[in-house]
């Protein structure tokens, strides 16, 4: 349970009831990272629930990302926002990565922030007005499950960095039963439809994993949280353009 609470304080900022700081813990806990998605994702659809019930559709999709990026602390967002600066930059690997590092914010960044903030809350929007808010649930639980999978696939090339030592607490079958239960989780909410826009989604999630690795050698904790960001976004757009074609 405790590595559990580890994962809900490194990727959220729900509060947990107790927990006992443990570096063993602390590396089996990426294997929690779905369960913490769908925890997630239940908040993020009960917000959408509350909000669309006293305030215009407009007004409740940009209050539901709020309440999206108060729950995480915006934590997947700075890392998209450094990858932006770094990637942006159109210099060297060590350069790049040296960027990256850096904790001021440059204009490619805050660039990048805005754009995909914007997207978001228009698909919000949309999932609202076409009456498809269930997609929010499942989406965070698709996006920690590809953030698992790629802290054991890809290669951490930050020594020392924070998720240095995460990749022990994984394996082959636990990285598989975080597939299945996160595709069964989202069968269970959306269908098949959910189902296949789920496979979509990671597959997008491996492709901006295999740019990154081309391009820096490998993964930051910068480019797990852009990860995460992407494969979000990722979801909800697929599951609106599901929705234009079957209408």
């Amino acid at each position: 349970m405790n590595a559990f609470f580890h994962a809900i304080t490194f990727l959220t900022r729900i509060p947990v009831p107790f927990l006992k700081s443990s570096r063993e813990d602390w590396e089996k806990s990426a294997v929690y990272y779905p369960l913490v998605g769908m925890v997630l994702g239940l908040l993020v659809w009960a917000g959408a629930l509350f909000l669309m019930w006293g305030f215009p559709v407009p007004l409740a999709a940009v209050l539901l990302v709020v309440w999206w990026v108060l729950l995480t602390g915006g934590i997947h967002l700075d890392g998209w926002m450094d990858l932006a600066d770094g990637l942006g930059s159109s210099r060297d690997r060590e350069r790049m990565l040296h960027i990256m590092k850096d904790s001021r914010v440059g204009a490619m960044g805050v660039l990048a922030v805005v754009l995909l903030l914007m997207v978001k809350v228009v698909a919000v929007y949309q999932l609202i007005v076409d009456h498809r808010i269930d997609a929010l649930a499942v989406s965070p639980l698709i996006a920690r499950f590809a953030l698992m999978a790629a802290i054991w696939y890809w290669p951490y090339i930050r020594e020392g960095g924070m998720a240095s030592g995460l990749k022990k607490g994984l394996d082959p079958v636990r990285v598989l039963l975080g597939l299945f239960i996160s595709l069964a989780l989202t069968f269970a909410v959306l269908g098949l439809s959910g189902w296949i826009t789920a496979i979509l989604a990671l597959g997008a999630g491996w492709l901006f994993g295999r740019y990154l690795v081309r391009k820096l050698g490998g993964f930051t904790g910068d480019g797990y949280g852009a990860l995460v960001e992407w494969t979000e976004v990722i979801f909800l757009l697929l599951v609106i353009i599901g929705s234009e074609w079957g209408s």
